[in-house]
């Protein structure tokens, strides 16, 4: 059995920005709250932490001092995907040098490719990587899904441990469950699905919530774990007006206003993001109020 990177909540941060450049103030500050409040892992470089409009000085500046930070106390794991899969394996290499505990690979964007391609992309990262392979599904954004039978195929490669699914699709979540079975484990990549996926064996979710809220995200896992499915369930439905709030504009437009709203960071985002409007950014500040 391969072993399990984390169990529980694993939140995918923001990158903090201030005039232009990455705020690692503003990023320590949010890293020392993540660990205090008890999150399970932390995910530098995600889609939620704009890792497209980073450069490539920028994307290894933020993992290694991700790495630096966090000393060892929580599991990190680096965004390092691409459409490009030498350059995927290039960044997960750095990533392996610097200390990450796995890395997180998002399927090829735009150029897409088949499913064979889609194996041969993940097999020729995980071969050349010393650290686990996080599988990054998420259809909705990349224009690429990968398949149950894809799946099962990839879980046999040793250095591919886990997979972030994003699909929305239930079914076909438990369906690579049951294809895999122990070979492979599965995080929730959505906060409205957290339960569900835990209830089909699931290990936990990689959440954007959690960037303001990861205590609360910890506790609907861990609840879940301990044998309180009740108390799990009703975490879930209390926090899903939020959830919805935070995917009312693109992500991570709502997410780093909700940040800035509580005085973690500066709203500020790289171009083609830009700030919310204002009727959805007054549905966002009304559901914040539940955190109070």
């Amino acid at each position: 059995m391969k072993k399990t990177i984390f169990q529980g909540a694993a939140t995918a941060l923001i990158t903090p920005f201030r005039d232009g450049h990455v705020d690692y103030k503003a990023f320590d500050q949010i890293i020392e709250h993540q660990i205090v409040s008890g999150i399970d892992a932390l995910v530098a470089c995600g889609t939620t932490g704009e890792s497209s409009t980073l450069t490539d000085l920028e994307h290894r500046e933020i993992i290694a001092y991700c790495v630096e930070k966090v000393a060892g106390r929580v599991p990190v794991i680096a965004g390092t995907g691409s459409n490009e899969t030498s350059y995927a394996m290039e960044l997960s290499r750095f990533a392996a040098q610097e200390g990450a505990d796995a890395v997180l690979i998002v399927t090829p964007y735009y150029n897409k490719c088949t499913p064979k391609g889609l194996i041969r992309h993940y097999q020729t990262i995980a071969d050349s990587c010393s650290i686990p392979l996080i599988l990054y599904n998420v259809p909705s954004r990349t224009g690429v899904n990968i398949k149950p039978e894809t799946y099962a195929v990839l879980a046999e490669h040793e250095n591919i441990v886990a997979i972030k699914e994003a699909s929305g699709d239930i079914a076909s979540a438990a369906t690579t469950l049951s294809l895999c079975q122990d070979k492979i484990d599965m995080y929730s990549g959505n906060d409205d699905e957290v339960v569900p996926i835990l209830s089909i064996g699931g290990k936990g979710v990689i959440s954007v919530l959690s960037n303001i809220a990861p205590a609360q995200i910890h506790e609907m896992c861990q609840s879940f774990f301990d044998g309180n499915v009740k108390k799990a369930r009703e975490l879930q439905l209390k926090y899903m007006e939020l959830i919805h709030a935070l995917f009312c504009e693109v992500n991570p437009i709502p997410v780093k206003t909700a940040m800035a709203a509580l005085g973690y960071c500066t709203e500020e985002m790289r171009l083609p993001l830009c700030e919310m409007e204002s009727a959805t950014r007054a549905k966002l500040m009304k559901a914040l109020e539940i955190l109070k």
